[in-house]
């Protein structure tokens, strides 16, 4: 018989672990409160009433992964050689072998290939558990493997774990059915106060220079001067009010009447380009700043497209360009990373010991940033990125073990940073480079801190740009989705009840 050791369950934990053992569930979650002690809960008592049963668990990123096999072994008394974890790494033959282990942990997409070359099987498993089960949406790997799991084990049970589902009852009911979910338990901040850290929230207004801000008046009056032209393609919205959601989902309608080949579409589908293009950099010089814009029109003007070429034509477009060349060369910098290293700076002068994480959506908005502030003394900074942007999982494992162990105070990074990761030591201060409009990405990012002490988030927000609309937009979709999930959890309980 295997037991847990070295912990004792929350009373909220208990609770979700008792819902949880007869019915595969939804478990949403703040992080920093123990999602994954439910997982050990269930996979105990799993593997201890149904005999010669295994466990998979599954989670986007090695990492994450490489975290579950130390908590496993850490808190539980199932043999460190019976727990195991699966990548690409180990040659396919080689894995027909580990997967007879008790505890596999693995990537869905190491797990899907193995299984659509027969491999592996889920046929002993009697417990899948899913990390970041946001993820379940779409063609995600994850769908596939609930599919075969509830087809192909003799005692099929599933949870499913995340702090943040998505903002809207349409894309959590997709993720229940996609996972097979009969059962939802969710725990806010409020539910578990005495268990959560304290959070300090800060959001600082950024001012453009002006030499930023008539770049900026250049590109929204070529972005005007075009969208004016959808009206004569029936766009009817006020041009004012034209937002790149708008313009993305008429790009999609557009491309859906291709086939007619009416000359009107193909023009709207041009302009609509030129927009989406001009949007973006807009963008990139409000948000990020004049290198990650200066690329953009590198790659723009090396673009054979119609809609590439009419854009560079621009008089207004081609001093956006100058402009932002000479400003580039002078070494003019956008405000935020000036205050960027003044938080960092002051925060270090009270407290050397301190660690920061820092978000920021571009890859060469990282490196600009690791650059200018590892010229100041006592700020050492790395950065955290995927596999496609050029670490591997071995190197991002690194990475994060020398952040841990102090070697670095900075960790910059993209979206590898919010998900799940539990740094040991932990970070005092996360800054919000930019701020994104999803509710998912907020939430995974602000529990980055605060996990085993106080922690501070600090906002750099553009005064006059849509930081502000994205800022209030993750909110609003956060509070949709906390109220959608407890109507949930209700309904479950009143069918419990019945």
């Amino acid at each position: 018989m295997y037991s847990i050791k070295g912990f004792i369950p929350r009373n909220y934990q208990k609770e979700i672990f008792e819902t949880t053992k007869n019915k595969s569930a939804l478990v949403c979650l703040p992080t920093g409160t123990g999602k994954t002690i439910n997982i050990i809960l269930l996979a105990i008592h799993r593997l201890n009433s149904i005999k010669d049963s295994k466990i998979a668990i599954v989670s986007p990123t090695k990492p994450l992964n490489a975290q579950h096999i130390k908590t496993f072994n850490d808190y539980t008394t199932i043999p460190k050689e019976e727990i195991v974890l699966v990548t690409g790494a180990i040659k396919p033959n080689e894995r027909e072998i580990v997967y007879q282990k008790k505890v596999v942990i693995a990537t869905p997409q190491t797990l899907k290939e193995d299984i659509s070359n027969n491999r592996f099987s889920f046929k002993d498993f009697s417990l899948l558990a899913i990390d970041e089960a946001h993820r379940a949406i779409g063609n995600y790997a994850y769908n596939f493997l609930a599919e075969r799991y509830m087809n192909g084990s003799k005692s099929p049970l599933i949870l499913a774990l995340t702090a943040s589902p998505g903002g809207t009852k349409a894309k959590i009911d997709e993720i229940k059915s996609n996972l097979y979910i009969g059962a939802v338990e969710i725990r806010t901040e409020e539910d578990i106060e005495e268990f959560m850290q304290k959070k300090e929230t800060r959001w600082l207004e950024v001012e453009l220079t002006n030499e930023l801000k008539q770049i900026q008046s250049l590109l929204k009056s070529a972005f005007k001067s075009r969208a004016e032209d959808l009206k004569k393609i029936g766009f009817t919205k006020p041009i004012s009010l034209v937002t790149k959601k708008d313009l993305l989902i008429l790009q999609q309608q557009l491309r859906k009447n291709l086939s007619r080949k009416n000359p009107s579409t193909f023009y709207g589908i041009s302009l609509v380009a030129s927009l989406i293009k001009i949007d973006y950099a807009l963008e990139l010089l409000e948000t990020q700043g004049l290198l990650p814009l200066q690329g953009f029109w590198n790659k723009l003007q090396q673009e054979e497209t119609k809609a590439a070429k009419s854009i560079m034509k621009s008089e207004e477009i081609q001093k956006a360009v100058s402009m932002t060349s000479a400003l580039a060369s002078k070494n003019i910098k956008h405000p935020k990373i000036y205050i960027l290293r003044g938080i960092i700076r002051k925060e270090l002068e009270q407290n050397h010991a301190s660690k920061f994480i820092v978000f920021a959506n571009y890859r060469n908005t990282i490196e600009e940033i690791i650059e200018f502030l590892n010229m100041e003394t006592g700020i050492k900074a790395t950065k955290l990125i995927g596999q496609k942007s050029g670490l591997t999982q071995k190197q991002q494992i690194e990475t994060i073990d020398d952040f841990s162990k102090g070697k670095f105070n900075v960790l910059i990074g993209t979206s590898i940073i919010e998900e799940g990761l539990d740094i040991q030591g932990g970070a005092n201060l996360a800054i919000f480079y930019d701020i994104v409009p999803s509710e998912i990405r907020s939430i995974q990012r602000k529990g980055r801190v605060g996990r085993t002490q106080t922690g501070k988030i600090i906002f750099l927000v553009t005064n006059n740009t849509r930081e502000q609309g994205y800022r209030w937009s993750a909110h609003n979709k956060e509070k949709i989705m906390k109220k959608t999930l407890q109507v949930m959890q209700k309904e479950t309980q009143s069918k419990l009840i019945s």
